[in-house]
């Protein structure tokens, strides 16, 4: 089962390709440092803007360079589900270890084309599927009770809750499905509320602190787990006081990990915000702890 702090990692460029050893490196780091699974091709490895081509490349290269260390989840999700269902046969062909397939964006689908959607996925693959509830992305809210519905297919390892309701979580959970928290400020909350992880953007600068909290929660230590909470919650502010994953990507050049470059139509922070950013890093031992 996927659970603890599992990093929805950047995708570095070089030019406007792949910058390939750079993402190995940062894998690398990453397992070092104590993450416990890895999504590619994830809103924060901006997807969107990859063609098939690379979002195979960049899977395949993280499953070759992972080599079974921690789990990977590929991120292969889509408004249409024929290009979802495509995505998931190739992430299964790569080697990946599950699925984040997420509800389907601009199209606004009613509870039962949810359903028919994940069906469609699920029908298609023998990875585990976990679902991903964002709907300040996607403009629709995925319910607990078509949840549940998709649930009950089976073979379905987790929901990735970016709602920001810890009452649509509690729902969940009391009704047996498992929860990752979309949302690194709400980490704390959802898991104790019986979340079973996290999947986190601060991770990609910050991963020995993101594996410290949900260890902490899982172990029921909540007192450890508000203090580091305080840390979180500020780097998180940080971290999105530009679009995701504008500043994360900042954070991991300031790091030396990767370039600070973008695919249109996301764009570089400016100065102010970077310098806000930078200043978190430096005051919570981020950049320190990179060089370890």
């Amino acid at each position: 089962m996927f659970s603890g702090s599992i990093v929805a990692i950047v995708t570095p460029f070089d030019g406007d390709k792949v910058d390939v050893p750079a993402l190995r490196k940062m894998v690398d780091w990453h397992i070092a440092q104590g993450t416990q699974g890895i999504v590619p091709c994830g809103t924060t490895g901006e997807s969107a803007t990859f063609s098939h081509d690379e979002q195979h490349q960049v899977i395949g290269e993280v499953v070759q360079q992972v080599a079974g260390r921690v789990p990977v989840i590929a991120g292969a999700g889509s408004n249409s589900t024929r290009e979802a269902v495509s995505l998931a046969k190739a992430a299964e062909r790569l080697g990946a270890n599950g699925i984040l397939t997420i509800t389907p964006y601009y199209n606004k689908p009613n509870p039962e084309g949810l359903f028919q959607h994940f069906k469609a996925v699920r029908e298609n693959t023998a990875l585990p599927l976990v679902l991903y509830n964002v709907p300040g992305r996607t403009g629709v809210n995925m319910l607990p009770e078509t949840t549940a519905r998709v649930w009950a297919l089976g073979n379905i390892a987790a929901i990735k809750e970016a709602s920001g309701s810890c009452e649509q979580v509690h729902d969940a959970v009391v009704q047996g499905i498992r929860v990752l928290s979309g949302d690194d400020a709400m980490t704390l909350p959802f898991m104790a509320l019986g979340a079973a992880g996290v999947i986190s953007v601060v991770a990609n600068f910050a991963p020995r602190l993101m594996r410290n909290l949900t260890d902490a929660c899982a172990s029921g230590d909540f007192a450890k787990a508000r203090a580091l909470q305080v840390v979180v919650a500020e780097l998180t502010r940080v971290a999105f006081s530009d679009t995701n994953p504008i500043p994360a990507k900042a954070a991991v050049h300031a790091l030396g990990f990767c370039r600070d470059e973008f695919r249109l139509p996301i764009v570089p922070m400016v100065t102010a915000k970077r310098e806000v950013l930078l200043a978190a890093l430096r005051k919570h031992g981020v950049l320190a702890a990179a060089k370890q």
